[in-house]
Order: structure tokens, then sequence, then C-alpha cells
């Protein structure tokens, strides 16, 4: 849908505290309000989330005059389906479903494309599969309304502080639509393939859910109060562990399936930029730091009161199982948090996750009086420990990013972060500024590493790095320095307060998959670690 006028103006915003998106425009003739939503809310005791799309066009002033097209493809464009149409809307058929669009426009202005006067409110009503049978007008505006309530329920059942709480509304709202909520699997973005920067192929599928994120979403979900997304998540990962044989792997279908071929596909990617990729091969890599991030996702189960016994009582297989899975890769290279695709190494990060994975199964060891189990935790946490030091370099005066490596990485600053430096030591200091010297640049953004890798050196930075950063600051006390970044990475964010996955520190731009949960967690819990720490908190210390 677009302005029949050529020379237009836009603005857009959400509703207050919701995920229904607002876009008014203005022309010559006249201007309108495009408000876009999928509705949800509680029906008949349980979630309605129908797959569909409503589109609702208000008339503001004037005689605006708009052009509406619709032409769904299917398999990335390969599958052109027939068109049928009824009195009041079109279906679309050879698809892998069904697509309707019901309306109460002229269907033959929209089928011929031909521009036609808003002169009162119209909706649009796109369907996947069951289609809309319900009189449209009322049921949009019920629809509408239900959905804005159930958004602002959910907010108000958040525990967010006043520090920048805006930011956070916007960026929990954000990570809420990244879960799919039927079997608890959160995706890392909602996009395929846009580069991480022009011309770099590194254009990659991040509609997937990552194990290696669970320990960062958990911790978010914790911190502003949402115990239901935490409860469906801990739900995929001990339903993915059911399926496992032999190993994890870094990323899993929302649906729990481990094959995600990756493929390139005949499209034209952002800006021109390829390859468009459907899949991902990193569902192969070897990624050892997963284990400890499932026994950290589990720790909350036996230290939170709110769980109830009968949510933990099978988990002591999983958490052995686990457990011994760090055991027998303790000496094996991997490819680390950043995936490396042709590069193994002894990773800092992997042996971290170790170390705090074999101290949370302590925990639950002693909660468990399970003393088979908190004698290899014991082992694999000093075994870990053993590693992450042989990853010091005196002359650098940090930890690198692996042993035997003279490479710093944004990822070490999590040794400060989990407590296994002691935030308030003079060699956590000295580690973070090592990182900034090699890392940061002068806008305050954070580079993941600066060495060249498979695809060459970086070109962009990573947000969730930057706020890395900022907490590492709060952490070691220079608490105006991490309040000053914060606000620094708040202008990346675009005009409805998206974040993405990258950010080219000399223009600002955005790049890399859009909006990125990744970074939006990372604002999550920087926000909620300074106003913590200005409230001096108690984090939970691993190293106890």
């Amino acid at each position: 849908m677009k302005p029949f006028d050529s020379e237009y103006s836009g603005s857009q915003y959400y509703v207050e505290n919701t995920n229904i998106l607002c876009t008014e425009i203005e022309t010559a003739d006249g201007c309108y309000r495009v408000t876009d939503f999928a509705p949800r809310f509680v029906n008949f005791e349980r979630y309605f989330r129908p797959l569909m799309l409503i589109r609702k066009l208000e008339p503001l002033s004037g005689s605006p005059r708009i052009k509406i097209k619709c032409d769904p493809v299917g398999d990335y464009g390969k599958i052109k389906p027939s068109v049928s149409y009824g009195s009041n809307h079109i279906e679309y058929l050879g698809l892998e479903k069904t697509v309707r669009l019901t309306t109460n426009i002229s269907l033959t202005y929209i089928n011929s494309e031909l521009p036609v006067l808003l002169n009162e409110t119209k909706y649009l009503v796109l369907t996947f599969g069951s289609p809309l049978e319900a009189p449209l007008e009322s049921t949009c505006e019920e629809f509408l309304r239900q959905t804005t309530s159930y958004w602002h329920y959910w907010v108000k059942s958040t525990s967010i502080g006043k520090f920048y709480q805006k930011q956070v509304i916007r960026s929990a709202l954000a990570l809420k639509i990244h879960q799919y909520e039927d079997t608890g699997a959160i995706i890392a973005a909602t996009t395929t393939s846009l580069p991480e920067a022009p011309g770099s192929g590194r254009c990659w599928d991040y509609r997937y859910c990552w194990m290696r994120d669970t320990y960062y979403i958990l911790t978010a979900f914790n911190n502003i109060g949402h115990f239901e997304e935490m409860e469906k998540y801990f739900n995929y990962i001990t339903n993915v562990y059911s399926t496992i044989n032999g190993r994890f792997q870094p990323l899993y279908k929302i649906t729990g399936e481990s094959k995600i071929e990756e493929n390139i596909v005949n499209l034209e990617g952002y800006l021109g930029n390829g390859p468009v990729r459907v899949g991902n091969a990193a569902y192969t890599h070897i990624q050892n730091d997963v284990y400890g991030q499932v026994l950290i996702s589990l720790l909350p189960l036996f230290v939170d009161n709110r769980f109830v016994i009968a949510e933990r009582s099978s988990l002591d297989k999983m958490i052995y199982d686990t457990l011994e899975k760090i055991s027998k890769t303790m000496n094996e290279p991997d490819a680390g948090l950043w995936e490396f695709r042709d590069i193994a190494q002894y990773h800092t990060y992997t042996y971290l996750f170790h170390w705090a994975g074999a101290s949370a199964a302590l925990e639950i060891a002693k909660y468990k009086k399970n003393h088979k189990m908190a004698h290899l935790a014991r082992e694999m946490k000093g075994f870990a420990a053993e590693k992450i030091e042989m990853a010091y370099n005196e002359g650098l005066m940090g930890y690198t990013q692996a042993v035997g490596s003279q490479h710093l990485d944004a990822s070490s600053l999590q040794l400060i972060l989990m407590n296994y430096i002691d935030p308030n030591s003079e060699k956590a200091r000295l580690h973070l500024i090592a990182h900034e010297k090699a890392l940061k640049t002068a806008e305050g953004l954070f580079y993941r590493y600066k060495h060249e890798d498979d695809f060459g050196i970086p070109e962009t930075t990573f947000l969730i790095c930057a706020f890395w950063y900022v907490e590492a600051l709060a952490c070691v006390g220079r608490i105006d320095e991490s309040i000053e970044y914060f606000e620094k990475l708040l202008q990346y964010a675009n005009h409805l307060g998206l974040l993405s996955e990258d950010v080219d520190s000399k223009t600002g731009s955005q790049w890399g998959n859009f909006p990125q949960a990744y970074s939006h967690v990372g604002l999550m819990n920087a926000a909620y670690r300074i106003s913590k720490k200005l409230d001096h908190p108690v984090f939970f210390n691993f190293g106890e």
C-alpha cells in the first residue's frame, strides 16, 4: 500500500507500551493513519494468536488517495499463486496454506492497482490458513481493543526501574515477540541475510534459536520479573535435550528440530548485498560453551522458590549428562561464540561457561544433596579455571581470546560480569582497560575482535559488546562512565527504538539482521546492572 501522490512525508510510532505500529502519511491531498498489528489476547482461558495481520486505514484530514497491492509468493519467490476473487476477499492458492485478503475496499481497485479515495475507515485482514469469517469492521476494532489491552497489561506486569524505563520497555516488547510461544523458543532475529557490513559476504539467517543466548535471555526476563517466558524457554531447552543424540548443537529450529541446512537462494539482497541464505550451517559447528549455558539456565529452577518441586524433579540426569559433556570437551578446541567457520581454538569464553556452568551445577547439587554431582562439578570448575588462566597475557594485562592467542575479544569482558574476576580488583580494572584500548571506538562502540577471520577483518561494531562494556564499567565502579556510554548507545536505535546487530562507528548506520534480540537483551541487562548498581545490589556470584 502506498500514497497515490509521489510527494509525501510520514512519521511512525508504536501505540504506547504495545507492539501496535502506526504510520501517518501526509500528502498534498490529505493525511491518513495506517495501524498495523497481529491480534493476541486471552480468549476462553487461553491465548488467541491467529496467523493474521490487520491493517486499519483512517483518513485524518483532506481527501487522501492510496493504491493497494497484494502480491504474495511462496518458497522465496519460486511459487506464484493463482488468484481467486470472492465478494469481499481475494484468495491466493497454491502456497503452503491458503492466503486470504479480506477487506471492505473495492476489489476492483486492488486488482487494477488504481488509486482509491480514502474518505472513511477501511480494513485489510491478511490470513494464512484459517480465514476471517466474522464481521470485518467490528471484529477488527474488537481485536485492536483487546490486543492493546493485552500489551498494556503485559508491560504493567513487568518490574522495570526508572533508569531509561521507556527504552527498556521497548526492548522488552521487542524480545517478547521474538519468542515462538508454542514451543518457547526465542529466535535471534526475524530476518535473514541482512549484511553485517556492505560487501562483506557476512549475510546469515538468524531465524533460529541459539543455545548460546540462553543465559543472557533468561537473565533479561528474570530482571524484568517475567516468569511465563522463562518457563516456556525452560520447556524448550528440556525438550531439545530429550531429542539430542550425543551433543548439543549451537542452534535449533523453533520446533527443536536439529537439521538446518544452509542454502543460497537466487534473490538480490539488501542494497545488492549477498548471498541471500536460508538455513545456517553453524548448526554443525562445535561450540562447547553451550553446555555451561544450559546448566546456568537450569539454576533458577532450584534457587527461585516460584518454581514448584515437580518442575525440578526430572532434571538430575540432564544436569549430570551436561556436566559430563563439559568433562569430555574440556580439551577440545571449538568454533567459539562468534562461530568461526575455519578457525578452532581453546576459547576463553568457552572455558568461562564451563566454569560458570559447573558453578551452577554445584549449587544445584548442594540443593539436591547429590554428592556425585557435586564432586564432578567441583572438578570441572577447577579444570575450567586452569584453562582460563592459561589465556592470561602478562604483557597485555588481560585475558585474550583463546589460550595461546595474542588477540583480545569483547566476550572476555564476561569474566568481569560473571564474577570470575573480582570486579573490585586491580586485575579487573586492567583487564577492562586492555580491552578498551584494543576494541573500543571513539564513539563508545565495541568491536567483537579486530583480527582477520574467515571473511577478512570485521568492519562494523557489535552492539551487544558495547552493552557488555557498559556493564563492565558499572561492575568496576566507573558508574558515571557507564551511564554516559549507555546514553550514547541509545542514539543508534532507529526512530522506533529498535536496534540492529551491528553499527558502523563512522556513519552510525545500522547493519546486520534487524531487529536483533541479542542487542535488545544487551540494553535490558545493562540498564538493570546500572540501576541496581546505583541501589547497591547483590548479584549471584558464580565464584562463591
